[in-house]
């Protein structure tokens, strides 16, 4: 875990997630730089946003939340209840702007789309890493699953960055978690 008073060290990681992430869209790290340096600011600018959360004043990983929302508001993030159906998942994972260009679907049995919903993420995680992509959650502690795509080259890279800053990365499809 990072020194909490190291907010230089955290910043620069946050920047650098996002440009990993979303290199195309510097509002995505705009907008979780906003919340690291400023929260009682982007609190006031995205409370109808963080009322879905149940935030309405900062909290500790506000600027973690931020970059995630952020990321689903540019099309990069898709977030997934517990017990989100396999269609739905699919679905909405052919959406991310960060999906692969070789479709992963065709490589599913039928019986793999009957998994509940962390097993299912999972099976994706590993037909994703099969073309050289990757799904990782972001984790924010709670039951949902925000998923980000990215190159499978890079997802330790993720992890490393993450950590810095104080969060939690889990990969899809190979088992293990980054803290």
């Amino acid at each position: 875990m990072p020194d909490p008073h190291d907010a230089d060290a955290i910043r620069t990681a946050l920047a650098e997630i996002a440009s990993l992430l979303a290199p195309a869209h510097p509002a995505v790290a705009e907008e979780a730089l906003r919340a690291h340096d400023s929260p009682h600011e982007y609190v006031g600018a995205f409370g109808d946003r963080l009322a879905g959360r149940g935030i309405d004043e900062p909290v500790d990983d506000l600027a973690w939340i931020a970059l995630i929302d952020a990321l689903d508001a540019h099309g990069l993030l898709a977030e997934f209840d517990w017990k989100e159906d396999a269609q739905e998942i699919r679905d909405r994972l052919r959406q991310l702007e960060s999906r692969p260009s070789v479709a992963p679907w065709v490589l599913f049995e039928a019986d793999e789309t009957l998994l509940p919903t962390e097993k299912f993420l999972h099976a994706c995680g590993r037909r994703y890493r099969e073309i050289g992509a990757a799904l990782a959650v972001l984790d924010i502690g709670s039951d949902c699953y925000p998923v980000v795509g990215l190159r499978a080259a890079r997802a330790d890279e993720l992890t490393a960055l993450a950590a810095r800053a104080g969060f939690s990365v889990q990969h899809l499809g190979v088992g293990r978690r980054g803290r």
